[in-house]
């Protein structure tokens, strides 16, 4: 079986990454690889296709490939709350949440994570259109494979930025290079409170594969529970998963970022996320109608949530 995940050399999708190289789906039975599909629409795609069993990404981005839901489910939360972050030129002087400072700025975004980014702008009174905030895409690559944070960190670097919206490893290079500021983390409140649920970094499987193997399904449940668990009670064991899967200077980065993520880790996905989250896909006009919590989610796998 294939989990793929859209960014690799990051916290965001850490508990999938873990879950393979700890050996945890082995030890519920699945032989489990990782894959890197970026974006996220195209891992959504390959699921859609069957090239790939499961998809660690963000919960909101189901959308682009199974409108409104139709034929894939969240079958549990890697963490909670979104999970990106605002950097902008530490030149420009901006401070933690002056989010003015991206007006007639150029900030870069990846396809899916961009209505993140909208959505908090606007959310908190900012048009980007009127105000001039260009929403772009990021130039390069990294070692020819997109690992987004880090490869928008170096944009930034490069003076080809004004900022970002990405994950925690491009934030904390950016800010241990001296090149870059955090102006805006949401889930640590900053923003519009509505924000934090916008979107979470969850599992999510295919309808066919979860009426086919509901105990596959369990199992993959089970392992990303026993995995936030293994990493809140020793989090130097994502030393061993970065030493794997990182460049060396992303590997020393991320015990520590892992170690600020894990108050949100909780494979729980409650009713108020999903009414947010849905909420914020229908003002981005990637929702049509609103659904049921039960049409979002697999609910016959809540009980796993908890281990």
């Amino acid at each position: 079986m294939k989990i793929a995940v859209p960014d690799k050399i990051s916290p965001s999708y850490f508990v999938a990454e873990a879950a393979v190289e700890l050996g945890f789906f082995k030890a519920e039975g699945l032989d489990v690889s990782l894959e890197l599909v970026y974006p996220v629409d195209k891992a959504y795609a390959a699921l859609r296709e069957g090239a790939i069993d499961f998809v660690g990404g963000a919960a909101h981005a189901v959308v682009s490939t199974f409108p409104g839901f139709k034929g894939a489910k969240l079958i549990a939360a890697q963490a909670q709350g979104m999970y990106w972050f605002l950097v902008m030129r530490s030149d420009l002087g901006a401070k933690r949440g002056d989010l003015d400072v991206v007006k007639g700025r150029t900030i870069g975004a990846a396809p899916w994570v961009n209505t993140g980014l909208r959505g908090m702008l606007i959310a908190a009174g900012i048009d980007p259109e009127r105000d001039k905030v260009n929403i772009a895409p990021v130039p390069g690559t990294l070692d020819s494979v997109p690992n987004f944070g880090v490869m928008a960190a170096r944009a930034v670097e490069a003076g080809k930025l004004d900022g970002f919206w990405a994950n925690g490893m491009g934030a904390e290079v950016a800010v241990r290079g001296g090149f870059g500021t955090v102006v805006a983390d949401v889930r640590r409140g900053d923003g519009p409170k509505e924000c934090f649920n916008y979107t979470a970094p969850a599992i999510t499987a295919s309808d066919a594969l979860i009426a086919r193997s509901p105990q596959t399904v369990a199992a993959a449940v089970r392992a990303i529970v026993k995995t936030q668990a293994a990493l809140k009670a020793d989090v130097t064991r994502a030393g061993e998963v970065g030493r794997k899967l990182f460049p060396p200077e992303e590997a020393q980065l991320i015990v520590e970022l892992i170690r600020r993520d894990l108050p949100y880790y909780d494979a729980t996905l409650s009713r108020d996320f999903v009414a947010g989250m849905c909420a914020f896909a229908k003002s981005q006009g990637v929702l049509d109608a609103d659904v049921a919590y039960e049409d979002v989610v697999a609910t016959q796998f809540a009980p796993l949530w908890k281990g």
